[in-house]
């Protein structure tokens, strides 16, 4: 009988409880016993929500107080020379080092360097080999979490990430490849593997999301290898979870592993199915991923249940098609959705029901076919719902003209009109559009919110805001300046409430990385500006000050990218009607005479599909809509981007395609390795390669900066360099902003007094 179970569940509870714990610790207000019994009971709370939801058993150590590659790091002793003597006197000092950094009067420690997790939102901490890396076991988190699981009494399945998975997210210090490090790491593994069947493991979860990418034939190799040595450990049933996609051409090499299950995204790649039916051994059990782990629509059951059948006694699991790390916790606690709206989601909990309901069809349940039959029906409903069509949208969308993405004059031509208005100095400095969201910001908003501060009484709390952050700029001697943002809740919140088709929840929180959550909007319909959304605070701000003041947006593909998407269209039509709403925006501000606009697309580089023979498609109309967007204005309005933990290296001429006059990428925590792909290719528009790393507590000095300029200035000509943080200031303190802008514009300033100034 098929049995349902997932592949790990949101860590950061329903309410963000483990936020709240996490960053109470670094404040030091709780002590470390505070923070494991915080997770503990997370652990369990989460254990018993999806065992009430219908789960049959449920994995364990897919909860972590930061991140799953980070733990597995720690795991097998990967733990970087500059960190070990941290690590060696306090294990959780060090682990939280290794993720934020540290700087205090005895050390400063880097944090590892940090980027998408595939192609998702999550950011996972890239490893980091040292040259002769060893590995050992030398941790028991996943021994330790199913310990507690097994005390009560739950069926629990330990996940790994699986050994070429990780070893491929890594990077080694000497340059070399990492695969190279197979052989030294398997050992380890098999050691774990063994102590998990002594502690009572039957089944073991081993996550290898990597073969749903190209592979080549060394990594196909490692693959053999390291699964031909893990099958010879005395070790529990093995379950191999692919996901994020179809295997594609890497079916037949999933299928000869030896392993004893294997899970597939169904979601993604339903057509998959058939091809491993014929492939894979008759004894091979299949977990069948047939709800949509990424995104908060009710599945379409029918179709799930037709996949069920059709593996037939093959499939012993139902599953979502990946980790639920993805979506919220419980639809249960939103009470202020619309009604239809809320029939149509389903969050981590709701759909672990659904797999019940698909698991007690498939038993012959008839109260299951009749909740399966109405539930048909509404999705027919909701695909019929003149909620989600927008005729005067869909119109304006027919009318656009190649034209309309099209700047009217090339860079040479905008670049002399734009420093004539601007009149900026060599090397000029900025920052990436948010400045600190303190105690004070966030309490007014929450007062405003419930009413209990009325409207104009919030607008000169923000006015007050703005005019500091400004004055707060200009004593520091930054040139181009922003408004601090200190109206806007999220990046992408914020303009989604500003557009129709969007809805927004009360409790849809997802993790972006550590105590970092974000709650995506829910675009549920088509696209449309009723109003401008960002006029009023950039006009504002620039009547405060004589130095220009950017306009600050958020781009489509971002907007799209970390919003929950509706699935009744392609993504592409959804992305350009958001294009078409910030082309309105756009122009509005170059008419209020903005003469810099920042459209922000950290999400370009995220949204590139997994396979390279899907890329061309994607960056075209990805780029189409920045373009459309962001091209509506006068040769002498400036249009910067900003990206964020993007590798440039492949995708080079498509960001240089967009056109921007500036744009601003993270290149600290990376030492500007993020540079190379400028080296190879001659960009020729203005860049700013961050240096300064605000993911991380610690200050750079001024002569860390200037270090990391001379080094873009290898591959930059001076004329394009630009001086900026990695990304927005939001998260951080103003002590630390005001100390790490003071040394970045020091840095600026050393650098003009000792550069030729550009021609």
């Amino acid at each position: 009988m098929i049995s349902v179970t997932h592949l790990g569940f949101p860590r950061i509870g329903a309410r963000r409880e483990l936020k709240q714990a996490l960053e109470s610790f670094w404040k030091g207000e709780s002590a470390a016993d505070a923070l494991y019994a915080a997770a503990a009971a997370l652990r369990e709370r989460h254990w018993r929500l999806a065992g009430a939801a219908g789960a049959d058993s449920v994995p364990c150590n897919d909860f972590s107080l930061y991140d799953q590659a980070l733990d597995t790091a720690v795991l097998f002793d990967a733990i970087p020379a500059s960190h070990r003597e941290l690590y060696e006197h306090d294990p959780l000092a060090g682990y939280f080092a290794l993720a934020r950094g540290v700087q205090d009067g005895r050390r400063d420690l880097h944090a590892l360097e940090m980027t998408k997790w595939f192609d998702t939102n999550y950011h996972y901490l890239v490893p980091q080999f040292e040259p002769g890396q060893r590995f050992a076991l030398r941790a028991d988190k996943p021994l330790a979490e199913l310990a507690q699981a097994q005390a009560l009494g739950l069926q629990a399945r330990p996940v790994l990430l699986g050994p070429v998975t990780w070893l491929k997210l890594g990077k080694r210090r000497d340059g070399g490849d990492p695969r190279e490090l197979l052989e030294a790491l398997l050992p380890a593994y098999a050691q774990l593997l063994e102590r998990l069947k002594a502690a009572g493991a039957q089944w073991v979860q081993i996550d290898e999301p990597a073969l749903v990418l190209d592979l080549d034939d060394a990594d196909r190799a490692a693959y053999r290898r390291a699964y031909a040595a893990l099958a010879e450990a005395d070790a529990p049933q093995r379950l191999l979870a692919t996901y994020f996609g179809g295997l594609g051409d890497n079916a037949a090499l999933a299928a000869q592993l030896p392993v004893q299950g294997l899970h597939l995204d169904l979601v993604r790649a339903p057509q998959q199915l058939e091809s491993l039916l014929a492939l894979l051994p008759a004894e091979r059990a299949l977990s069948l991923g047939v709800v949509d782990g990424r995104n908060i629509w009710r599945a379409d059951l029918d179709a799930a249940l037709s996949l069920a059948r059709r593996a037939g006694e093959r499939a012993r699991w139902l599953a979502p098609s990946c980790s639920l790390l993805h979506v919220p916790t419980d639809l249960e606690l939103e009470r202020k959705l619309p009604g239809p709206l809320r029939q149509w989601m389903a969050y981590a909990k709701q759909k672990i029901e659904e797999l019940r309901l698909l698991a007690d069809a498939l038993a012959g349940d008839e109260r299951a076919a009749r909740e399966l039959a109405a539930a048909a029906s509404a999705r027919a409903a909701r695909l019929a719902s003149p909620l989600l069509r927008h005729p005067q949208v869909r119109k304006r969308l027919a009318d656009v003209r190649p034209e309309m993405g099209r700047r009217a004059s090339p860079y040479p031509r905008r670049i002399a009109l734009q420093q004539k208005r601007l009149g900026l100095p060599p090397f000029p400095t900025t920052t990436i559009g948010s400045f600190p969201q303190t105690a004070q910001v966030r309490r007014a908003r929450a007062e405003h919110k419930a009413g209990r501060l009325d409207d104009a009484g919030y607008r000169r709390f923000l006015e007050q805001e703005t005019r500091d952050c400004l004055k707060e700029q200009e004593a520091l001697g930054l040139d181009l300046l922003v408004h601090g943002e200190f109206e806007r809740n999220d990046m992408v919140e914020y303009f989604g409430e500003r557009l129709d088709g969007f809805a927004f929840t009360a409790h849809g929180w997802v993790q972006s990385y550590g105590s970092r959550c974000v709650k995506p909007p829910v675009l549920y319909g088509d696209v449309a500006r009723p109003k401008p959304m960002t006029v009023r605070w950039t006009r504002y701000a620039q009547t405060q000050t004589e130095r220009p003041v950017k306009g600050m947006l958020t781009g489509p593909v971002t907007i799209l990218q970390w919003s929950f998407v509706r699935d009744d269209q392609p993504r592409a039509d959804s992305c350009r009607q958001i294009a078409l709403a910030l082309r309105e925006e756009v122009q509005d501000l170059d008419a209020a005479g903005i003469a810099a606009i920042q459209i922000d697309e950290p999400a370009l580089r995220e949204g590139l599909p997994l396979r390279r023979a899907d890329w061309p498609a994607y960056l075209a109309w990805a780029g189409d809509c920045f373009r459309l967007a962001a091209s509506g204005v006068s040769d002498a309005t400036q249009i910067h981007t900003h990206m964020c933990y993007a590798e440039f290296n492949d995708i080079i001429e498509a960001v240089a395609a967009l056109d921007a006059d500036v744009i601003s990428i993270e290149t600290s925590r990376s030492r500007m390795e993020l540079l190379d792909a400028f080296a190879r290719y001659r960009y020729p528009n203005g860049i700013g390669p961050g240096v300064y790393d605000i993911h991380s507590p610690r200050v750079p000095s001024e002569a860390e900066m200037r270090a990391l300029l001379d080094k873009a200035l290898q591959v930059l000509a001076p004329e394009q360099l630009w001086v900026n943080p990695d990304c927005g200031l939001k998260t951080r303190g103003w002590p630390e902003v005001r100390a790490a802008l003071q040394a970045m514009v020091q840095a600026a300033r050393g650098l003009r007094e000792s550069v030729a100034a550009p021609a």
